[in-house]
């Protein structure tokens, strides 16, 4: 199994702060049944700064410390990336990783409380210059889980969606349950990944995930969506699937 988005390195930003707190992650990550992370510390968040000289060294040492312990896990380098004005600057800076290796597919976190007026624009010329957004855990960002359909123009441009597993065990809350469900059921998230920060805190939840996934929608949808990681990760064209407008309202 792949998980597309985790915080397993150490000290780099609010995931594990200590070598053993991450070696006791990846222990967890292979009873869940994952075998490939993309390591995805914050970036440009405001709170931290960490570009891909800074990241690529850590995910080696990582890696390292891994093999040597002979846990069977396979780090890859990647960044979880506020969406910021700024964010063009940084791929001509090379500061920004992305998903795979032919920098087709980069992970963007919307501020928690907004959709800034920029974004449809910015990701047009990430488009245009063969870059395709992920919008990760958009359950979770005040505007989207209100509203759903204010992702469409991001779908109708070609922009991918990234659900948090724990989101929809009932981690973060029934308000964000119910928001992922509803994203589920109009197929307006394409794939799942962990965000896992911690073992006590932020776990992982992906095998529970994609169980709960299976059970509500049967066992192709939970398919196809492990089908969209590893397609992201080699960098593979994506089959999408027909998203549709939420007719109904609903938190009222």
């Amino acid at each position: 199994m792949i998980d597309l988005h985790c915080h397993i390195l150490p000290g780099i930003d609010d995931g594990p702060q200590t070598l053993e707190e991450s070696i006791a992650m990846a222990h967890e990550a292979i009873r869940q049944g994952i075998n490939y992370i993309l390591c995805t510390p914050h970036h440009d968040n405001g709170h931290y700064n960490n570009p891909a000289s800074k990241i690529i060294p850590a995910v080696q040492d990582l890696q390292q410390q891994l093999d040597q312990r002979k846990i069977e896990l396979t780090l890859f380098e990647g960044q979880e990336i506020r969406l910021t004005s700024n964010l063009m600057k940084e791929i001509q800076q090379k500061d920004i990783l992305f998903v795979d290796l032919a920098n087709q597919y980069l992970l963007i976190e919307f501020p928690t409380m907004e959709v800034p007026a920029y974004a449809e624009q910015l990701f047009f010329q990430l488009i245009e210059q063969g870059h395709v957004p992920v919008i990760v855990h958009p359950e979770r960002n005040a505007i989207f889980s209100q509203n759903p359909n204010r992702l469409l123009p991001f779908l109708e441009m070609g922009t991918l969606t990234q659900l948090t597993a724990p989101s929809i065990v009932g981690f973060f809350g029934k308000k964000i349950q119910k928001a992922a469900k509803i994203m589920l059921e109009n197929n307006l998230v394409y794939m799942v990944a962990s965000d896992a920060h911690s073992i006590k805190d932020r776990g992982f939840y992906l095998k529970e995930a994609y169980q709960e996934i299976e059970k509500m929608f049967g066992k192709q949808y939970a398919r196809d969506m492990e089908q969209m990681s590893k397609d992201l990760l080699n960098g593979d064209l994506v089959q999408r699937p027909a998203f549709r407008k939420v007719k109904h309202s609903f938190f009222k």
